[in-house]
């Protein structure tokens, strides 16, 4: 029998120190600087037409009111935000991609005095969770904000802002484009159309990874895949609970600046287009569109600046964010299949720092920090009292 020599090198495996199953804004994040540490690396990415949640990115670099409730998600977002500046460069430098990273600071607007008041108790008890850390937010009455931003016309309910001084924006699928070009760039392999249809553990040690007829090896194996990692982490004994949450957005044509920095659900681009945003639907798995949520995010907007009202909406559309049941990260190790991890969240921009820094350094040397416990899942493993 002849065996066809072509057919022969594609089956044949290929072996690699990491495999990441998964190429969105995490996956990618991690396999950046994994291959940044030598490592020899392949981030495995699926179709197009799966389920992403860097569709709907709004592009913001945030901190402020993050983790309310859970301290170790505020001061993780606090470190990742801190390493943003050299990470921007570095991955600029790399990659000749121009992020439009801009760190000038972060609003979040308030309709009338109840929501200002509203806002500064929750910031106030935010602050309160990290004791000993510098305040990075602060309350603005509308003539702060005023002065603040003297150009900008606010809609005559605004009462002011909370205003976070390390808080930013950036180019999300610029951002996604340079972490893949500067992974390849590395020494990284990057398949495109490779969803993973199987993990198994090797005897012997190490995992194999089957994308179609194709297999391939590795010592440590990645679960990175947002809304598909569910179905891969049970195959390595990483049972974690997602779930959908379903944003739209909107955005308007080009228009000359109107808003000098970003603000939570309103954001100008680089571009001078207007994002307008996010919704936050438990709808499941539905990515349709509704006129209902255009007009409530449109009439919010011109509620902020009412300038908006005569632009032209010249998008819009959905997408499915990767949520855990309690909205903070999932990090954790195999306990069974040892070099098996896995790595989620619904903050991909803030956190890529993170993910490319501090977190990829560890996966290179196959082990989670002590101070990232807090993220393991097994904390959703409370039992259901009767």
């Amino acid at each position: 029998m002849t065996v066809d020599r072509s057919t022969e090198q594609q089956l044949a495996k290929q072996t690699y120190d990491v495999i990441v199953a998964g190429a969105g804004m995490v996956g990618t994040a991690i396999a950046y600087g994994l291959a940044g540490r030598g490592l020899r690396v392949l981030a495995l990415d699926g179709a197009d037409g799966d389920l992403r949640a860097a569709k709907a990115n709004f592009g913001l670099v945030w901190v402020q009111g993050k983790g309310f409730g859970v301290p170790a998600y505020q001061q993780l977002s606090r470190q990742s935000v801190a390493l943003w500046p050299a990470f921007a460069r570095e991955l600029t430098a790399e990659t000749d991609i121009e992020l439009d990273y801009r760190a000038d600071g972060g609003l979040h607007f308030c309709l009338g005095q109840a929501q200002w008041n509203q806002r500064a108790e929750k910031l106030a008890r935010w602050a309160e969770e990290l004791p000993g850390q510098e305040r990075c937010a602060e309350m603005l009455d509308r003539a702060a904000l005023q002065r603040l931003l003297p150009k900008v016309q606010f809609g005559p309910e605004i009462s002011g802002a909370s205003y976070g001084h390390i808080d930013g924006h950036v180019n999300p699928l610029r951002l996604l484009a340079a972490l893949q070009r500067g992974l390849q760039l590395r020494g990284g392999h990057l398949r495109a159309n490779s969803a993973v249809s199987r993990i198994a553990s090797r005897t012997g040690g190490g995992f194999e990874v089957q994308v179609g007829a194709q297999r391939y090896e590795a010592a440590q194996v990645i679960v990175a895949a947002g809304l598909g990692s569910p179905a891969l982490g049970r195959m390595v004994g990483l049972d974690v609970p997602l779930r959908a949450q379903r944003g739209q957005l909107l955005v308007t044509e080009r228009l000359a600046p109107i808003l000098p920095l970003p603000a939570s659900g309103l954001r100008q681009t680089a571009e001078g287009t207007v994002m307008v945003g996010v919704t936050q639907e438990e709808v499941g798995f539905d990515l349709s569109t509704t006129t209902a949520a255009a007009a409530r995010m449109s009439r919010q907007a011109g509620r902020v600046l009412p300038a908006l009202g005569q632009a032209l909406l010249v998008r819009h559309w959905s997408c499915l964010r990767v949520m855990t049941p309690d909205g903070c990260p999932v990090y954790a190790g195999s306990v069974d299949q040892p070099g098996a991890w896995i790595a989620l969240c619904h903050s991909g921009i803030t956190l890529a720092a993170f993910h490319a820094g501090p977190l990829a350094a560890a996966f290179a040397q196959a082990l989670i920090p002590a101070e990232l416990q807090v993220f393991h899942h097994g904390r959703f493993d409370v039992p259901q009292t009767a």
